[in-house]
């Protein structure tokens, strides 16, 4: 039932978010020119909503450098995802690699039916089989929910409206402070943390155990602590977890809970660990 609701209201947010994108372009239209320039504007909005729905994936994996990853090259890998696929109901996903030593992990899609994930090389160096499952059942975890559905445009729309500070140029800082907030602002409205602390329970639970992805999450934020990173912070939701320091605009964008809030939260539905760790 709760993921069930879970998914709804991503549906809803998905539909207000699209709404709102053709809805702003008619209201600017209007207020430019009328009736006319605004259904102008309406059929602009409609044609990049539809371009963001069916398209948007393809252009965040494609700026990420991502490249789909074959059968051939990763049959372990495949076969992972396909059975946990199966166990959170979800059809199985699309893997893609990115050709980066930074330890990170991303899904995108349209949500249960049509959903990608990436891992970078350095994830998948890095981690343990048990630990690279308790990722993939998290990211699965985000299209059964039909996060991604949410995600993915609104990364992609914050994205352009960062972007488009750059065309100003000698007035690019002046439209990066106004654009800036308006896409963290977008960003913050549309994606709460608590979608990351749902997405571990629901890992947990495809996992049969908490302990893989909480130890996959200790794992990433150490070794994180040693790779240098850089990269747009608009990206931020889609990841595993926050690969930037929350300074400056990257504060802005931060939509997950801290590491170890998740870790413990996750501990907490196994209690007697510790002790049967100790028997061991």
């Amino acid at each position: 039932m709760r993921t069930k609701l879970l998914a709804a209201r991503n549906i809803a947010k998905a539909s207000i978010l699209y709404g709102a994108l053709a809805g702003g372009l008619f209201a600017l239209g209007w207020w430019l020119g009328g009736l006319r320039l605004g259904s102008v504007f309406l059929v602009v909005g409609l044609l990049m909503a539809a371009t963001v729905f069916w398209y948007g994936p393809r252009v965040i994996l494609a700026s990420l450098g991502a490249r789909e990853l074959q059968l051939a090259e990763a049959p372990a890998l495949h076969s992972t995802a396909e059975r946990l696929a199966l166990v959170a109901g979800v059809e199985r996903p699309k893997l893609y690699l990115i050709a980066d030593g930074h330890p990170r992990a991303l899904s995108v899609g349209r949500g249960a039916g049509a959903s990608g994930i990436a891992l970078t090389q350095g994830l998948v160096t890095l981690l343990s089989p048990a630990e690279l499952e308790g990722v993939f059942a998290h990211e699965l975890a985000h299209a059964r929910h039909r996060d991604s559905l949410v995600q993915t445009p609104v990364v992609l729309i914050a994205n352009w409206l960062v972007e488009a500070s750059r065309i100003g140029g000698f007035l690019e800082r002046a439209l990066l402070f106004v654009l800036g907030p308006v896409a963290a602002s977008i960003v913050q409205v549309f994606l709460s943390p608590k979608r990351e602390l749902a997405a571990d329970l629901r890992a947990a639970e495809i996992c049969a155990s908490p302990h893989p992805l909480a130890d996959a999450l200790v794992r990433i934020e150490m070794a994180e602590e040693l790779v240098r990173f850089e990269g747009s912070p608009v990206i931020e939701p889609l990841y595993i977890l926050n690969p930037f320091e929350p300074v400056g605009l990257a504060a802005m964008f931060s939509t997950h809970p801290p590491v170890g809030e998740r870790v413990a939260r996750l501990r907490a539905l196994d209690p007697e660990w510790r002790d049967r760790l100790r028997a061991a």
